[in-house]
């Protein structure tokens, strides 16, 4: 097994610390999430992304989520249910085509470790009120470790 804080490469393994890569990312952004992707495969990908400023409600037309909650705290809805708050050790998983944002950071970063089965398109993001924002203004990715 490689211990490595590199993206993996097709047949290969690799270690991540998550909490070294969560602490990289930068204090601001342009975009309300940052991510950084650390596999990229057809089947699943994984990411770590913090998110720098609430995210209006939206939905991903192609995978379901996996998101474990790496730091900070914040509140959380999915489709109609009420907001509830989630912090460190959380895992909130959802459907492809569950409406689901986040309304309020409650304690910053809010970072979060993400899978995506299959493979989430960085511009699979689908806004309810489509003024809300675009892929441009969503996510922005970039290498954090």
């Amino acid at each position: 097994m490689t211990n490595t804080t590199k993206q993996a490469s097709p047949n290969t393994t690799a270690v991540f610390d998550i909490n070294k890569i969560a602490g990289n990312f930068p204090a601001a952004a342009d975009t309300m999430l940052i991510d950084t992707r650390l596999t990229d495969e057809q089947n699943a990908s994984a990411r770590v992304f913090r998110v720098y400023r609430p995210t209006p409600a939206h939905y991903h037309a192609t995978c379901d989520e996996y998101l474990l909650v790496v730091s900070g705290r914040a509140t959380f809805f999915l489709g109609d249910s009420p907001h509830f708050e989630v912090g460190p050790g959380q895992l909130i998983f959802f459907k492809q085509g569950t409406v689901h944002g986040t309304p309020e950071i409650l304690e910053e970063p809010f970072v979060v470790l993400a899978v995506d089965t299959p493979r989430r398109d960085p511009r699979d993001i689908i806004f309810i009120n489509p003024a809300d924002g675009t892929p441009e203004s969503f996510i922005q990715s970039k290498p954090i470790y």
